[in-house]
Order: structure tokens, then C-alpha cells, then sequence
């Protein structure tokens, strides 16, 4: 079988950052990856959802929620996707758009989206506290991100 494109990449030596993953059609894919190389510290169960949920949902009511196709986390814990169209916003216009959520995200002071067993199968492991401190470090992380610096 072939290798799929991600596999390609040396995860020892990748560092956090926003990457340009694949495009497929007018679908763009972008890598976001937290995880740093050869720590082993990958995010945590209740990390990834927190963070899921308060993203998606500052994605979802920006005002490029139309482009936006998926966000959601890597099934290895180093990150997560952001999917979106390309015929409606731009990969530098993306760039700014997770500059602008992550940002907001880390100084929230709400509630955190989708808590209740009603909205969520497993609302029981999310917690704004974690959910702000990975969106303020991540934030940090892409602060200075340029469309330039999407290559792995």
C-alpha cells in the first residue's frame, strides 16, 4: 500500500507549529501539532476534548464559520485538523483566523462549550482550565505564523 503523507513526516524532530497538511479539491487541511519531539508528552484525553470543544466552537461563530468544514483532534494526541475551503478563505486568511480563535480562547471567560450530558457523550473529562492553558500555549506557539511557514 502506499504510505499516506503524514507517515512521511519525522515526528522526533517535528515541532509544535500550524502546517499545511494536504488539499484535496477545494478542501485545505491543516495540521496543528502541539506535541514536542521526543518528550513523549502527548495531549491528554480530557486536553484534546477541552480544547475541541472550545475551538470548534469559537470557529464555528467567527465570522469565517462558512469555510469552516472540521476541526477536531489527531487520533495520536499530538494535535489536531482543521479543515476548511479554500474557495472562501485563504491559507493565510486561515492562519489569522486560528491566530485570532486560540488567542480569544485562552483569555475566555465563560463556561465551557457543550458541558452537559445532553450535548456531549462524554462531557464528564472537560475542563476549561486545561482547555485555556493548551489554547494560551498553542497561541504563543503560532503567534508569528505567516502562510510561509505552513511547510513541514
Amino acid at each position: 500500500m502506499e504510505k499516506i503523507a503524514s507517515f512521511t513526516v519525522d515526528h522526533t524532530v517535528l515541532l509544535p507549529g500550524l502546517y499545511l497538511s494536504r488539499r484535496d479539491g477545494n478542501v485545505a487541511t491543516f495540521d496543528l501539532r502541539f506535541k514536542k519531539p521526543n518528550t513523549g508528552d502527548l495531549l491528554s484525553n480530557a486536553e484534546m476534548h477541552s480544547v475541541e470543544h472550545v475551538i470548534a466552537t469559537f470557529l464555528r461563530n467567527s465570522g469565517k464559520k462558512d469555510s469552516v468544514i472540521y476541526f477536531g483532534p489527531m487520533g495520536c494526541q499530538t494535535g489536531f485538523y482543521f479543515l476548511f475551503d479554500e474557495n472562501t478563505l485563504s491559507c493565510a486568511e486561515a492562519v489569522e483566523l486560528l491566530k485570532d480563535v486560540f488567542s480569544k480562547a485562552a483569555d475566555f471567560d465563560g463556561p465551557m462549550p457543550g458541558m452537559s450530558e445532553i450535548e456531549c457523550g462524554n462531557y464528564r473529562n472537560l475542563d476549561i482550565s486545561l482547555a485555556k492553558s493548551c489554547c494560551a500555549f498553542y497561541a504563543g506557539v503560532i503567534a508569528d505564523w505567516t502562510e510561509e511557514k505552513l511547510a513541514y
